[in-house]
This record gives structure tokens, C-alpha cells and sequence, in this order.
């Protein structure tokens, strides 16, 4: 076994444009670099029509750009969010067809609960990675059963007992939840996993810096059943990072890579148009008029790859790789200049956020602030 990995780690993925490949090569480098990458499939790829009801559905994204994603440089996918089931069944299947079919690792959507919470592994060096995935944010017609298909899931309590959507307050974390990761956990390491790493769909979409009091209670559960390392997607903008029991926690991974006209105000289908209105006044922000293809938070400009290194011995440390995301929505390596702004607005999220306070060196290294 060698003595260390590097595990890179990255937020939603949303490639409903064509050449997947020229939208990804901007990061594609930082990933191919890294001893294992990660990233969360956020729609289906399936030219299945069907919608969900009970949402605003997410088109599927053309199958053959999962292969895109593989040449990025991607060995692993979560898919437990709160649009991998807006397909219905078959995009759940014929995606999960194609991940096999490219050698790619994937947890958290399944034809039931059982396929949905597997684990996904992967090795490099002689380290096992073991890789659970969970949607917290709904919704819930969305989450796997017995004999239905869907998404991997830890309940939530809501405000009002509610069921959980996205737009739902959430309260708490109840103990049925904290049972299914001490589960899933023990599962993953009875498995032969030497590290495990539990991915959250989790948060409140386009706010900057907000890190909600459920948020950091169920990341830290995490850590408490056993987890290495946390990493989150749903926000579509980056949040704060912070370490519990020695233990890294990414509240908020933001956009790995978002081109979609999905979210385009000028579209054919009413929910989406709808919703690409509404979004603006519900979270008070406007898109910059460049960004047709990733119509965010102005922002989520500032993004990041995270980066985690696990040792033999002793927890794993974390890093950022600076990401600056260029019109109409392309994420690039940033450069220096950029990537010093990236790093100090990722310290300020963090401060804004409650959250303890961290120091950002030029390397990317995460630590404690002086």
C-alpha cells in the first residue's frame, strides 16, 4: 500500500450540452492529476421523456456524455439528489446501464432502496474508497423502496412534519437517520473499505455562505458513525469547510460543472420557465447576462475542487483547487490572481457561515486560522 492518495472531489454535474468534452477539459487536468475523482451526477442521461411529478423535472441529459465524464478523468459518481429520478425508472436504469457498461463506480440511485444504498468502491495504490451517497433535501416521491425505484436517502425532521422538498424547512436530524449511516458505514468497512466517504445533497440553493444548523448536524453524524470525509452538492454555489473529530467536511462542493438551458427563462416548457423566474425573486439575486448556460448565484463564479489526501495511518487532510467559472458557464483552473480571490472568499464563506475559522495557504491546504 502506498502511503498516501489524492482523492479529488467535486459538486453537481449537469452536461445537457453537446461536446460534453470541451465544457469538462477545463478541469479535466486537476482531475487526471488526482489518484481518484469523485463527482455527483445531478440529472439522469436517458432519452426517456417521462417527468416526475411534484417538482420542477430536470430534462435527461444525453447518454453518451457520461463518457465525457469518464475521460475527464471521473472514477466515481453519487447520484442521490433531488432530480436523478425526475426520468422516472427507466432514466434511473438506462443511466446506471451506461455507468456499468464505462467502468464508472456509482451509489445512491438503484431499481430499489437496497440497490440505492450500496456502496460504491474504488482502489488506487492499494486504498479501498468506499463512497455512500444521500439525498436529504427530497423529494420524497423521488427517494427509493422496496421494489421502487429511486434515490438513497436520510430522513429529515421538517418544521411543520411536512414532507421534506426542497423548498422544506429543515428542523433535525432523527435517530432513523443516524441508524442508517451507522449501518451503511459498518457495511462499507465490513466490505474491506480502508476509507469512507459520504456524499449529502443537502442545503439551500443560491445563497451564498448559509450553512443551516441541520446541515452541520447531520455532517457531523456522519463523522460520529465513522465517515473519513464529508462532501456536499445541491447549493449550486460553494459554502464553508470546517473538520470534525480531525475530520474534513465540504458543506458545499457548488458547481462541478453546470451547462443546461434547462434553467433558461426563454424555454418551451412552462414548469421550467416558470422556475427559472421564480428562483430569482425567491433567493434575490439576478445572473449575470453572460452566464446563458449556468444562470447562478453571481457568486458561483467562484468555485473550487476539493481535495482529499488519506494516509495509511491518521485522518485525511483537505485542500482546494481554485475554480473560476467563465461565461456562458465553463469552470476553468483558475489563475493566480483568480485563485487567490477564490481561496479568500472561501475563507469569508466559511467566518459568514458560523462555521470555525480556516486558513487557505497558497497550496490549496486547509487549516485552522491563526
Amino acid at each position: 500500500m502506498q502511503d498516501a492518495i489524492t482523492v479529488a472531489v467535486v459538486g453537481d454535474l449537469v452536461l445537457d450540452e453537446p461536446d460534453a468534452d470541451y465544457w469538462l477539459a477545463g478541469i479535466a487536468p486537476a482531475l487526471r492529476e488526482a489518484d481518484l475523482a469523485i463527482g455527483h451526477l445531478e440529472v439522469p442521461h436517458t432519452a426517456s421523456t417521462a417527468e416526475l411529478e411534484g417538482d420542477v423535472p430536470a430534462p435527461g441529459a444525453p447518454i453518451e456524455n457520461l463518457a465525457a465524464i469518464r475521460d475527464a478523468g471521473f472514477d466515481m459518481l453519487s447520484l442521490a439528489g433531488n432530480h436523478i429520478a425526475d426520468c422516472g425508472a427507466e432514466g434511473i436504469a438506462e443511466t446506471i446501464g451506461e455507468l456499468d457498461r464505462l467502468g464508472l463506480a456509482h451509489c445512491g440511485a438503484g431499481q430499489g432502496l437496497a440497490q440505492a444504498r450500496a456502496p460504491a468502491f474504488a482502489s488506487a495504490h492499494g486504498h479501498r474508497i468506499a463512497l455512500l451517497s444521500y439525498n436529504c433535501i427530497g423529494p420524497q416521491m423521488a427517494w427509493a423502496a422496496e421494489g421502487k425505484a429511486g434515490c438513497s436517502y436520510l430522513p429529515m425532521t421538517t418544521a411543520d412534519g411536512a414532507p421534506v422538498t426542497p423548498l422544506a424547512e429543515i428542523t433535525g436530524v432523527p435517530q432513523s437517520a443516524l441508524d442508517i449511516l451507522s449501518s451503511d458505514v459498518a457495511a462499507a468497512r465490513e466490505e474491506g473499505a480502508d476509507h469512507v466517504i459520504v456524499a449529502l445533497h443537502k442545503g439551500i440553493v443560491h445563497t451564498p455562505a448559509h450553512v443551516a444548523a441541520y446541515e452541520r448536524e447531520v455532517a457531523q453524524a456522519c463523522i460520529a458513525c465513522g465517515a473519513d470525509a464529508v462532501i456536499s452538492h445541491h447549493a449550486h454555489i460553494v459554502r464553508g469547510i470546517e473538520f470534525h473529530m480531525g475530520r474534513p467536511v465540504f458543506h458545499g462542493l457548488g458547481n462541478g460543472c453546470v451547462v443546461t438551458s434547462a434553467l433558461s427563462p426563454d424555454q418551451d416548457h412552462e414548469a421550467r420557465r416558470e422556475w427559472a423566474n421564480r428562483r430569482k425573486a425567491l433567493f434575490g439575486f439576478e445572473p449575470a447576462p453572460a452566464y446563458t448556460l449556468a444562470p447562478f448565484h453571481p457568486e458561483a463564479v467562484n468555485a473550487f475542487i476539493g481535495k482529499l489526501v488519506f494516509r495509511k495511518d491518521g485522518p485525511p487532510t483537505a485542500a482546494i483547487v481554485p475554480v473560476h467559472v467563465e461565461a456562458p458557464g465553463r469552470p476553468v483552473l483558475a489563475d493566480k490572481e483568480r485563485a487567490q480571490e477564490i481561496r479568500r472568499y472561501v475563507e469569508t464563506i466559511t467566518a459568514d457561515a458560523g462555521l470555525p475559522p480556516i486558513m487557505i495557504c497558497a497550496d490549496g491546504s486547509i487549516g485552522a486560522a491563526a
